[in-house]
């Protein structure tokens, strides 16, 4: 029923933003696609055809995964999936069969631009998010 086709981007909480910056752009060679205000603290890359977000972790977004990445916090938010054009209801009737709780599609922001995406837990706990291609 669902099919991978790539990974669409990764979100990375950290507390050294420029040094990561640096780290990703200009040893690694990323490209700076877009940039939130500071309150909101999303910072996305360009990664090839995927994306790296980095989040800092006293922005209202990066407070969301608990303290900073340490043993007892959080630095991975949740990685993106790509899955091949299904329709929505299918995908979510498709998971709650398998037992797996979702919630609904919404407009979001990745490497292929505004999509609606979904956010599901794995086994761990582990956010992963569903785009539809």
């Amino acid at each position: 029923m669902i099919e991978i086709s790539g990974i669409d981007h990764i979100v990375l909480r950290t507390t050294q933003l420029e040094a990561m910056l640096l780290f990703y752009c200009q040893v690694l060679g990323c490209q700076l696609e877009r940039q939130s205000r500071p309150e909101v603290g999303l910072t996305q890359l360009s990664a090839g055809n995927a994306m790296i977000d980095l989040v800092t972790v006293d922005s209202s977004l990066g407070k969301a995964g608990g303290q900073a990445p340490a043993l007892t916090g959080r630095n991975l938010d949740h990685f993106c999936l790509q899955i091949k054009s299904v329709p929505e209801l299918a995908v979510i009737e498709y998971l709650q069969f398998h037992g797996i709780e979702t919630g609904d599609f919404a407009l979001r922001y990745g490497a292929l631009g505004q999509r609606r995406t979904l956010y599901i837990s794995d086994p761990d706990g582990n956010r992963v998010e569903l785009v539809s291609l």
